[in-house]
């Protein structure tokens, strides 16, 4: 059985709840308070942004206390040119994997450019009546979270035009730990485009600099690149979002829990899109085990969610604290192995697109699993790689680390 499962029947129309409501879990690892996000220090953000035309990257997430960024900016009396709109668009309630059209802000008639859609690297034309892009887009630090993809091809295209970048930067709620496998040259794609674990433990601006540091875009030594840090927050805090960062993701547990459950979205394994318990329970109508059934239906931000209307058995993780999760201080890959294991032999597990492979950032986690690997195996196997990965990034942290 998976540990610490408790059996329990979820109801799909059930609230979601405020579950940070402990300021630190056992194994020391605190929920940040009174954090200042890089938005809000308008005295090293303002100057960066005095006579230029100005691009925006941002979401629902982009908030300044409770005013929206693109109000604050303008009720400064700066020259906003353009909203580019990432993977969920810049209301943040488009499903995953969703293609965003370009369109304007009903309420400024500012274009809002798509970067979700044909294009995800801004043209030369997007970028020829920029001086700079301001990026403020709240991250939960996992590789195949698609923002930090955004943000090397909007880096690249402002390196090779002359244009600056200036990251605005809020905490890592996974920032605490770096764990899982390493990307392998060959498993490049949108949810993965950089030798990093699939966590990496750093913020959006800290992993911008390691973009621009590394040379992973064009003309990296061309981009004029400044992150406007955060105060009240280092790498011993998780963060309890004050809006979901996407339409899953709905809190604190959900985000704690994403990075080790994520990878069920490359099989027959739904993480409960479609129920009002997303990344809090997993479940399949493969198999008849488990505590937990639930029947994902079309909701917001999962209009089509896998297995819609179909019967799924499972476990729920909806009894478990962030504090619980958070002092693991790792990926967690029972779940996946326990699962695999309850699968009938003639049900392919592993879905056949080897989407798997490309969230994993290599074939070796699912021939592990498939062969029967224990845990302890798999993860003694990323040491190496790991080891390499937190000596480079040790070169780009703005904060106090783990």
């Amino acid at each position: 059985m998976l540990s610490g499962v408790v059996s329990c029947r979820v109801s799909i129309k059930a609230p979601n709840s405020n579950i940070a409501d402990h300021s630190e879990s056992p194994s020391g690892i605190k929920l940040a308070e009174d954090v200042m996000v890089g938005a809000e220090r308008m005295d090293l953000l303002v100057p960066k942004l005095a006579g230029k035309r100005i691009g925006l990257v941002v979401n629902h997430s982009s908030l300044v206390g409770e005013t929206h960024l693109l109000d604050s900016i303008l009720s400064l009396e700066k020259n906003v040119v353009k909203i580019f709109a990432l993977e969920h668009g810049i209301r943040g309630d488009a499903d995953a994997g969703e293609l965003i059209d370009d369109s304007r802000d009903a309420r400024t008639g500012l274009p809002i450019i798509s970067l979700y859609g044909t294009e995800k690297k801004p043209t030369n034309a997007h970028m020829s009546d920029l001086d700079v892009v301001l990026f403020d887009i709240q991250d939960v630090g996992v590789r195949f979270y698609t923002y930090i993809s955004s943000l090397h091809y909007i880096m690249e295209a402002a390196a090779e035009n002359g244009v600056a970048i200036v990251v605005t930067d809020r905490p890592n709620p996974n920032g605490f730990y770096v764990d899982g496998p390493v990307l392998q040259p060959g498993f490049e794609s949108f949810v993965g485009m950089h030798p990093v674990p699939v966590v990496h433990g750093m913020t959006v601006g800290e992993y911008a600099k390691m973009i621009k540091g590394e040379g992973w875009i064009k003309s990296s030594e061309d981009l004029e690149l400044m992150v406007v840090p955060c105060l009240n927050y280092d790498h011993s805090m998780t963060y309890d979002l004050p809006v979901p960062p996407s339409p899953n993701l709905p809190n604190l547990r959900a985000v704690l829990l994403y990075p080790s459950l994520c990878f069920f979205e490359g099989t027959e394994v739904s993480v409960g899109r479609g129920t009002n318990l997303q990344f809090q329970l997993i479940g399949s109508p493969f198999i008849s085990s488990g505590d937990t059934i639930f029947i994902p239906e079309s909701k917001p931000g999962a209009t089509n969610p896998p297995f819609l209307g179909k019967k799924c058995h499972g476990y729920s993780f909806t009894h478990l604290h962030w504090s619980e999760i958070a002092q693991k201080g790792q990926l967690d890959l029972q779940p996946l192995i326990q699962m695999f294991s309850e699968f009938p032999t003639e049900q392919s597990f592993f879905l056949r697109n080897n989407f798997f492979d490309r969230l994993a950032g290599t074939e070796r986690l699912r021939k592990q699993i498939s062969d029967g690997w224990t845990e302890e195996q798999i993860r003694a196997e990323w040491q190496r790689d790991l080891h390499h990965f937190l000596e480079i990034r040790e070169n780009y942290l703005l904060y106090d680390d783990f």
